[in-house]
């Protein structure tokens, strides 16, 4: 079962009621990213709404989040490495227990899958790199998994969520995500930036204020990628974030998804329907609805940027 599938989207439990106004349409950075990427995939996951499966790697981002939001729950001197380990099984069996089939993907021998002992290993691993990135001793975020939104004057409605956003006392803000998986290569640098730039441009429009510093932490391989953004960036943003829009439309207008083939199509769990695998998609749904449904998704929590750096080959 996938994040998305889950009953009731965060959004929809979080976001405001835009009164008096026709909303277009509304659009995250993984759903622009989508699109980017493949315009098909687009389709099967906002149109079509297709079911994928959750995998480890999905679903170990979810638990590290899970502990990395909870330690900042504890007194500064107690976020410690230590602490943190200690929570990552009670943070699991609570995962479990939300969702039950989560432990379908593993196998106490490993035959069928990985070996939930030794995937937990790993989940530790990620989480000890994030101590020689950050001291969390040292800080006291002002917001953690917030939820941000902001309706442009095209009544294009931008939303998404924020691992951390901080503070410093002279206002600065600094917008921080975390990543389990590795830094992508300079090639995909500017791409994954452009989740940071959609939530910057969003706590702008919202707040009035630009972040200073957007920061990724890579705990795939213990890096740092930090941003400072100015006006000219977020402008650029939004009219970027309007064309992408604009093109689903005229996508939309003219049934033409077309598939993007690349090595991300390693990752695609839609193979079976797309026509680049000698597939047939299913007919579109009539009539056609290409809003984003706001639902927390697996490249939400824990994805380097719409289009990240392709995967090793596989073996």
């Amino acid at each position: 079962m996938s994040i998305e599938q889950q009953s009731g989207s965060p959004a929809e439990r979080v976001s405001t009621a835009v009164d008096g106004v026709e909303v277009l349409g509304a659009l995250s950075p993984s759903r622009a990213g989508d699109f980017m990427s493949c315009p098909l995939l687009y389709r099967f996951r906002t149109i079509d709404r297709l079911p994928e499966p959750s995998s480890p790697d999905a679903v170990r981002g979810s638990l590290v989040h899970k502990v990395l939001e909870d330690l900042y729950d504890l007194p500064a001197a107690g976020r410690t490495p230590e602490r943190a380990r200690s929570m990552l099984v009670p943070t699991w069996q609570a995962l479990l227990a939300e969702e039950p089939e989560i432990a379908e993907m593993f196998s106490a021998s490993g035959e069928e899958g990985p070996d939930v002992d030794s995937w937990l290993v790993t989940c530790r691993e990620v989480l000890d790199r994030y101590f020689t990135l950050e001291d969390p001793r040292r800080l006291e975020p002002a917001e953690r998994e917030l939820y941000v939104e902001t309706l442009l004057d095209s009544r294009l409605l931008l939303r998404g969520f924020v691992d951390r956003v901080d503070i410093a006392p002279n206002g600065d803000i600094r917008v921080v995500d975390y990543k389990t998986g590795r830094s992508p290569g300079e090639r995909y640098e500017a791409k994954a930036l452009f989740q940071m730039k959609f939530y910057a441009l969003v706590i702008w429009r919202t707040r009035g204020v630009i972040p200073a510093m957007l920061q990724l932490v890579y705990l795939g391989n213990s890096e740092i990628m930090r941003y400072v953004p100015d006006e000219q960036d977020l402008l650029a943003t939004e009219r970027k974030v309007e064309a992408i829009w604009h093109a689903i439309r005229r996508a939309e207008e003219s049934g033409d998804w077309r598939p993007n083939p690349s090595k991300l199509c390693d990752w695609c769990a839609h193979h079976a329907l797309c026509p680049a695998f000698g597939g047939t998609p299913p007919p579109l749904p009539a009539p056609v609805v290409h809003t984003d449904s706001g639902a927390l998704t697996p490249e939400d929590v824990d994805a380097p940027g719409p289009t990240p750096a392709p995967p090793p080959p596989r073996a």
